[in-house]
């Protein structure tokens, strides 16, 4: 018996005992086994080539790749590295001064800060949170929602004092870690409502949203900067890493026309009157005569731009120049000067004026019916006769007298630096029927802003001269450059001799006999007119249950006009006349405007008017 072996055990055949082939025992094979013959040197070598060259074509694309790395794109990835080690912040330029016309600052903007974070860098959100959540005012859980969103960028807190950050920026290290401040200015209106609706404001973003603020937006804002910092693992600027800062342009200050005190005394006057449970709103504006320029402009109610998020929305435009109305009988002073310009009549030319006149399928009155009366020109005006003044515009014609009203700015806007002014309504005169012809001479059935009115009187105060109105009176560089505005060529509307006969016919309204004596400043001559015009009813299209519109436009003084003044007044549930509600409100403002500007009382009395003949 064979010896036993390890299971698994492999049997080892025994050598043959001598030469290869000789007296060995044939060996043994199982059926189906194929025999391995062993490899020829030809066939080793070939195999041994194919490996070298598989191993030498991988050592090229391992070394190709070193060589790409290191050498050719080596700067890019070490731009790479170096990108990710650098942080950018904006630096927002500090936006400009707002001013009235003696420097007064109505607009300004105070230090603050944004304080932001990189949400990456912050190593425990919950503890930087409950660190934060007092000094910023804002809930512990908004703040960990913020500081663990995905990104590298995210606002905790808006406009934060810089009292407030310094306190931030003595926490301990670790809780300030991938906190950011950037600059973030507060803007403020130290004058309140005082010129609110003509200044404006800024919105959450800081873009100007109404008034000055949005259209000198461009000029106010400034151009950001930037600043771009190297920072460590945890997101602190390294010393000596890069800090390549591009620096802000602060904004330009821009210098209105406007007076503060005279815009004060303005608004007070206005919300006098608008506590006056039968009027709803009141307008204001006042204009240079010579210049053109807006020494103030209000209505009521106003509002104040540091509220103005917190304000109605309606009403935080600009009535003065956005509001339209018909005007009334205002508008006749522009009727007339257009029949004397023409040559249809001189001041003192006399008509024999009836009651009433007919006009197509309607009969228009006198405010008062009479028998027939010999008006002068003077008197039509004085007595603001509807039917004499239609009567003169029919010498004019329809096509010619809707050439002057274009002419005094009604049917297009003033050209003034703010937004949303409205153009006011003018149809044209082909357009006109019988009626219609009838009522535009007398201010109806065409619609005007408060502006747009100052401004014709403007013309006629100026010798017959318009000049667009302007508010702002120059522009200050950051770098003290000083930039004036041009003030407007003016235009002439019609002569200066035209002109000085429509101020001596205005000054006969607030004269004796006038429908406005209450528009008489002591120790100034005055030139002016009233206006009564009813008011449309949006909710029935009519003019029933409209209200009224009262109204005075006037200048002073009348022998070297100074200023123009006009008033409007809304009132619903009144139908008093502009002589007894607007004249007075026009007198108070028309006062302060005068001794406040040192304006030399008249050397001379009026003179005598003839409104009638015998």
């Amino acid at each position: 018996m064979p010896p036993n072996r390890p299971v698994g055990a492999r049997r080892t055949p025994a050598r043959p005992s001598g030469p290869a082939g000789r007296g060995a025992p044939l060996s043994r094979r199982e059926p189906g086994a194929r025999r391995l013959q062993p490899l020829g040197l030809a066939e080793r070598d070939q195999r041994n080539r194919w490996g070298l060259a598989f191993l030498i074509t991988l050592l090229v694309v391992v070394v190709g790749k070193l060589v790409v790395l290191q050498g050719v794109d080596g700067a890019a990835y070490a731009q790479a590295a170096a990108n990710d080690r650098m942080r950018t912040y904006p630096i927002e330029a500090v936006r400009g001064e707002i001013t009235d016309r003696k420097g007064k600052v109505l607009a300004y903007s105070v230090d603050a800060e944004r304080v932001t974070a990189d949400p990456t860098l912050v190593s425990d959100p919950t503890r930087t949170a409950l660190a934060l959540t007092t000094l910023l005012g804002v809930p512990v859980d908004e703040l960990v929602e913020k500081l663990t969103r995905k990104g590298r960028y995210v606002v905790l807190a808006d406009e934060v004092s810089t009292d407030v950050t310094d306190q931030i920026r003595e926490l301990p290290a670790s809780t300030q870690a991938g906190l950011v401040f950037q600059d973030d200015p507060v803007r403020l209106y130290p004058a309140g409502a005082v010129g609110g609706q003509l200044v404006g404001f800024v919105g959450k973003e800081g873009n100007g949203l109404a008034g000055i603020e949005q259209t000198f937006e461009d000029v106010l804002a400034g151009i950001d900067g930037e600043e771009r910092i190297e920072v460590d693992g945890v997101g602190n600027p390294i010393p000596s890493g890069i800090d390549d800062t591009q620096p802000a342009t602060d904004g330009s200050t821009v210098q209105l026309t406007l007076d503060q005190d005279l815009q004060f005394v303005v608004q007070q006057t206005l919300d006098a009157a608008c506590a006056d449970e039968a009027t709803a709103t009141a307008s204001a504006v006042v204009q240079h005569v010579q210049t053109g320029e807006v020494v103030a402009m209000a209505s009521c109610p106003g509002y104040d731009p540091g509220s103005y998020n917190t304000t109605d929305p309606d009403l935080l435009g600009n009535p003065v120049l956005s509001e339209v109305y018909e005007p009334g009988s205002v508008l006749k002073a522009v009727t007339l000067a257009a029949a004397i310009e023409e040559g249809k009549a001189t001041k003192d030319t006399v008509l024999n004026v009836d009651g009433h006149i007919q006009a197509g399928d309607v009969v228009v009155t006198d405010a008062h019916d009479h028998e027939p009366i010999d008006f002068t020109v003077t008197g039509i005006l004085a007595k603001s006769s509807n039917v004499g003044s239609i009567m003169l515009a029919r010498e004019v014609g329809d096509a010619t007298f809707e050439e002057y009203l274009r002419r005094f700015g009604l049917g297009s806007t003033t050209g003034i630096e703010l937004p949303g002014e409205s153009a006011g309504i003018l149809q044209d005169s082909a357009d006109w029927t019988e009626s219609r012809a009838a009522n535009v001479p007398i201010g109806q059935g065409v619609s005007v802003t408060t502006l747009q009115m100052a401004s014709a009187y403007q013309a006629l105060a100026n010798d017959g001269v318009r000049i667009e109105p302007r508010v702002v009176s120059s522009v200050t560089a950051a770098d003290g450059t000083v930039t004036d505005v041009p003030q407007p060529e003016g235009v002439r509307v019609v002569s200066e001799s035209t002109a000085d006969q429509l101020t001596y016919m205005l000054e006969a309204v607030v004269g004796p006999g006038g429908t406005a004596p209450l528009g008489e400043i002591d120790g100034f001559r005055v030139a002016g007119k009233t206006g009564t015009a009813q008011r449309a009813n949006p909710e029935t299209g009519s003019y029933a249950g409209g209200g009224y519109f009262t109204t005075f436009v006037g200048y002073a003084p009348a022998d070297d006009p100074q200023y123009v003044v006009a008033v409007d007044l809304e009132r619903p549930t009144s139908d008093a006349e502009g002589g007894q509600v607007a004249a007075p409100v026009f007198a108070d403002v028309m006062r302060y405007a005068l001794i406040s500007g040192g304006v030399v009382p008249s050397g001379a009395p009026r003179p005598d008017f003839t409104l009638t003949v015998p």
